[in-house]
């Protein structure tokens, strides 16, 4: 018997935190019957999923794929723009690790590993994700310091962020938070603006050289591990 959220991450439907928010919406049907508990568990062998009423099943080949994300493209599997989808082509079921909003490039994650998901986007395991920022002007030494230190976005004051200057309007900086359109907001508390955003790594995965709008599969480490 396993949690209902985990066997949908499994499957490679979605992440488990998003597994989470299809039951309490009342998505997701075990038998017929509508679950709305998240401490729900079923059997994989003998019980009926359905999510958003189509039937899912365990995917035996576990997916992880790095894409270079180009601007305009959303990460969202809705057809209303241009989505990442467009993009990747697998017989797989994927979804997106986190995000990177539709004005920002760089990598991305895709998989059908919901344990591999969690782990990666769960505060707790603080894995860092590296960005390459223009910016309108230059930052001067007490503003970079306030961004060391954190700063206060969405009512929250941020975890303490690498900032390493590469000239007068190009930063790196490193966070492992993962809040809304948290770099460009940490750039607007300090007066400044993102011209430009790429992200180029998240923990141990770094873009490299995989050209805008490129994919390719990947063994992660820690999928090695289990």
């Amino acid at each position: 018997m396993i949690r209902l959220q985990k066997y949908i991450a499994d499957c490679g439907i979605a992440s488990r935190r998003r597994a989470e928010e299809l039951i309490v919406n009342s998505k997701v049907e075990v038998n017929g019957r509508t679950i709305r508990e998240l401490g729900t568990k079923i059997d994989p062998e003998k019980d009926k999923v359905w999510v958003l009423g189509k039937a899912i099943k365990l995917s035996e080949k576990k997916v992880y794929i790095m894409l270079n994300k180009p601007k305009g493209y959303e990460t969202t599997a809705a057809k209303k723009n241009k989505t990442i989808f467009d993009l990747v082509k697998t017989k797989e079921r994927i979804f997106p690790v986190g995000r990177l909003d539709k004005d920002s490039s760089g990598l991305l994650i895709l998989t059908n590993d919901g344990e591999y998901a969690n782990q990666m986007m769960h505060p707790r395991y603080e894995h860092e994700k590296e960005y390459l920022v223009d910016i309108a002007r230059p930052l001067s030494l007490a503003e970079i310091e306030r961004l060391r230190r954190g700063v206060v976005i969405l009512g929250k004051k941020t975890s303490p962020a690498k900032i390493k200057t590469l000239s007068p309007r190009r930063i790196l900086i490193t966070i492992h938070e993962g809040m809304n359109r948290q770099i460009r907001r940490m750039l607007e508390a300090v007066d400044n603006e993102v011209i430009n955003l790429k992200r180029v790594r998240i923990g141990e995965v770094k873009l490299l050289n995989l050209a805008s709008g490129e994919w390719k599969e990947f063994i992660p480490t820690t999928a090695l591990r289990r």
